[in-house]
């Protein structure tokens, strides 16, 4: 039997660091609003690094840690919605900065959730033996398409990569995963993209929304806590597993008060918890693998140990990822 599993991690943040209180200068708000609210105190921002750079820097962190050559490597896997370009794709850009050849790389869009829809693809490849060693990286420079006068969404939003080396095994790693997505005709959360503009429209588009992330926060707060719930529930039911059964969860850093409902709905104490939104923000796809780097990195976690990612984006998406801890 042929497994996928995680050798090595990486992240990458920018130097700059915005507090709360500089948010104050720039828009109605305060560091206790901020705090109360998010549990955000800081975050990354870019100043002039662009997403396939900071990818790339996360990307060669995980290699070295996974102790291979950057050649072993034979497709990458790239989740954001912060391109550089729309071609070529941002996969592309790091692939070469990396200096591979002949290599599939591309792409995926499912907003926060992008990096669970990553490993879930990452895995499938490997099982299915196309592949043995994937590059699964999310990369977001969000503070270009954050609306800087709006105080309910320029406070949460950071800038950030994260990356995993997954590598054929015959020892099991990822254990199993779960996505789903629902179309958002509503609108809940979005980030508009070119509008249509061409010769030949009998009328002009004029409507066109500005290129900044908007989002109704009622709303996403409730999606977000139910789906989340659900999707470690479909991991956990497809393993024949309990909650008590896992040792961490790696929830996507959007909101404090979004992590503490689903912990109190699940009954499972806030340690368990793998929490690192309060210095990043919320980075979208990179959030996970910036809060999977740490806690490598902090020796939190044990081999043997069973660890959840879980995520909710815009689309709207979903997923979780349930993997034995093998490092």
């Amino acid at each position: 039997m042929v497994y996928s599993k995680i050798i090595g991690t990486g992240a990458y943040v920018p130097a700059r660091i915005v507090k709360n209180d500089e948010l104050s200068k720039m828009v109605e708000t305060n560091d206790e609003w901020i705090t109360s609210r998010t549990g955000i105190k800081e975050r990354r921002i870019s100043i002039g690094e662009r997403t396939y750079q900071i990818a790339a820097k996360a990307a060669t962190e995980a290699i070295k840690n996974a102790g291979i050559d950057k050649k072993d490597i034979d497709m990458i896997i790239l989740a954001t919605i912060t391109p550089d370009f729309f071609m070529p794709s941002t996969a592309n850009l790091v692939q070469a900065e990396l200096g591979l050849e002949d290599i599939p790389s591309f792409d995926i869009a499912a907003g926060c959730t992008g990096f669970v829809y990553g490993l879930q693809i990452a895995d499938q490849f490997i099982k299915s033996k196309q592949s043995k060693t994937i590059l699964v990286i999310g990369a977001e420079v969000l503070s270009k398409v954050t609306d800087w006068s709006d105080r309910n969404t320029c406070v949460l939003f950071g800038d950030g990569a994260g990356a995993v080396v997954l590598k054929s095994s015959n020892q099991e790693g990822i254990i199993c995963t779960y996505t789903g997505s629902q179309g958002d005709l509503q609108e809940s959360l979005t980030l508009p993209a070119v509008p249509l503009k061409n010769p030949f429209l009998q009328v002009q588009n004029n409507n066109g929304k500005p290129n900044h992330i908007s989002m109704c926060g009622k709303e996403v707060f409730q999606f977000a806590t139910r789906i989340m719930i659900k999707s470690i529930s479909q991991v956990l039911n497809k393993s024949n597993l309990l909650i008590d059964d896992i040792d961490y969860i790696i929830p996507h850093q959007a909101n404090i008060r979004i992590i503490d409902h689903v912990a109190r709905e699940l009954k499972v104490e806030r340690q368990r918890f793998i929490i690192n939104l309060d210095r990043f923000g919320n980075t979208s796809s990179a959030s996970i693998p910036l809060a999977l780097d740490e806690a490598h990195k902090k020796k939190i976690f044990c081999p043997g140990n069973r660890v959840i990612m879980v995520a909710f984006g815009g689309g709207l998406t979903w997923g979780a990822a349930l993997s034995n801890w093998t490092m």
